[in-house]
């Protein structure tokens, strides 16, 4: 089969003939598959830069971790992989499959359910998002960003704030269902002010954080109490795009109603992960087949895979590779 694959941590995948994949036992699926997403999870996994990378295989890996395939019934399906998913076969995990509605592309499908584990999860099982919450959302104009703006409003959220540098993106937030933009591009003093007027009518209770590094020091210490009763302020990482490490007063921590936790993989339990599955994939899979859950995506062929590897795309679109 024709397949991406990785030799070295670092190096540009490959288009190579490369092995089919053998289930190992019952709780596996070999699968065709059709379409699968080119997200910075994938590219930190192949690089190393990320905390579940591994060493790629001595005779090379395929690389991609989920998408959208096709059961031996002719079912379409999104999976998660056990084998790796940019390939024309792949073996998904028998429990973690959704059955996708019939008129929802391939491309949409295979973008949109990583950008839902990176909003939805941190939403509703870190910061319990309730309705009636201010949200602010750090670093909204990137593809996630904007899926985790209208997954806000769609559970209930009654004002979603949206931070971001890139301009354009930030403006069509406005139609994606943020209340309020506000841009990382200004000063410091400008950003907090704004932040602060943002509130006027009601504080930030989620904070979903895609960003980490100044911003996110910015929006924590403009949190900081003086000793009277604050609102509880959920503050969920889901990225570090703007960098690792932070510096956070203990202040911080004393002075508010601040919890303050990460989304990621190794924080959700087993049954968080089967609720996803269960119910949150299905219910976003139909509100993007309505077109109520919108996203933009480029369309690639598996052939160019080295090509495009490292293809600069804009805010709020993602690559996503055809089989």
């Amino acid at each position: 089969m024709k397949a991406a694959v990785i030799y070295q941590k670092g190096e540009l995948p490959e288009y190579v003939d490369f092995p089919e994949p053998v289930a190992q036992n019952d709780d596996e699926l070999l699968v065709s598959v059709k379409a699968v997403a080119i997200k910075h999870f994938d590219k930190g996994k192949a690089a190393g830069r990320h905390y579940s990378s591994s060493i790629p295989r001595e005779n090379g890996q395929v690389i991609g971790g989920d998408g959208v395939c096709v059961l031996d019934d002719g079912t379409k399906v999104y999976g998660m992989g056990v084998s790796g998913m940019l390939a024309e076969k792949a073996t998904i995990e028998k429990d973690r499959v959704v059955k996708l509605p019939a008129n929802l592309s391939d491309a949409t499908a295979a973008a949109l359910a990583n950008a839902v584990i990176g909003s939805a999860m941190g939403l509703r099982f870190k910061a319990d998002i309730q309705p009636g919450d201010v949200v602010l959302i750090n670093g909204a104009t990137g593809f996630t960003g904007r899926v985790a703006v209208q997954i806000a409003k769609h559970y209930g959220a009654k004002k979603v704030i949206a931070t971001g540098r890139n301009t354009q993106s930030l403006q069509d937030l406005l139609a994606l269902g943020a209340d309020e933009i506000i841009s990382l591009n200004q000063g410091d003093e400008q950003f907090l002010d704004q932040l602060k007027k943002s509130q006027l009518n009601g504080p930030v209770g989620v904070i979903i954080d895609y960003l980490w590094g100044h911003s996110a020091e910015m929006i924590l210490g403009s949190s900081k109490g003086k000793g009277s009763f604050t609102n509880k302020i959920r503050f969920v990482s889901v990225g570090s795009v703007t960098g690792d490490l932070i510096q956070l007063s203990a202040a911080n921590l004393r002075s508010v109603n601040l919890q303050l936790t990460g989304s990621g993989l190794g924080s959700w339990s087993n049954d968080q992960v089967r609720l996803l599955f269960s119910e949150i994939l299905p219910e976003m899979f139909q509100l993007a087949s309505d077109g109520k859950l919108k996203v933009e995506t480029i369309e690639v062929n598996l052939k160019n895979i080295a090509d495009i590897w490292n293809l600069d795309v804009s805010d709020g679109q993602r690559l996503v590779v055809t089989i």
